[in-house]
């Protein structure tokens, strides 16, 4: 088999908020590892495609020294669940709409929580800015937890 970057997807509904941020994070932190990866985000549904990440994401990651602007909206597709290695998802919600879309149990066993013990990310789309402070901060967290497991 060809030694390969590793391949990750980030999957929230919109994919506008949550997988964006997500994105960068995997991207800034894969780099200050060392870790080689292929990172690519998307949604569940379709309302945005094509469309910038919302502009408290942009901020958020702005003012944390990361630029997503250039990332634009897409929804998942069926050949992402082979293409990917791992499938990283923002809630349970997000979870169960992939595990149906998921053809069989080698590509359901690809998507996983991105947060630990079962919690989930919030959707921040209907709050204020600390709601994308507090997504940036789990998401900090978290990312490098599965870039570690990833490299070991």
């Amino acid at each position: 088999m060809k030694n390969r970057p590793q391949r990750i997807l980030t999957v929230c509904l919109g994919n506008i908020c949550r997988s964006p941020i997500a994105h960068g994070l995997l991207i800034h932190h894969a780099n200050n590892l060392g870790i080689s990866v292929e990172i690519d985000s998307a949604g569940t549904i379709s309302n945005h495609a094509g469309s910038l990440p919302d502009p408290r994401s942009i901020d958020i990651m702005i003012r944390n020294n990361h630029d997503i602007s250039s990332q634009r909206s897409r929804i998942i597709k069926r050949e992402d669940f082979e293409y990917y290695d791992l499938i990283l998802v923002m809630d349970k919600s997000n979870y169960t709409d992939l595990c149906t879309l998921a053809d069989n149990d080698a590509q359901r066993s690809k998507i996983n929580l991105v947060l630990p013990h079962g919690a989930e990310v919030p959707d921040p789309y209907f709050g204020g800015d600390s709601g994308f402070e507090s997504v940036y901060k789990m998401l900090d967290e978290a990312i490098p937890v599965w870039l570690n497991q990833g490299a070991g």
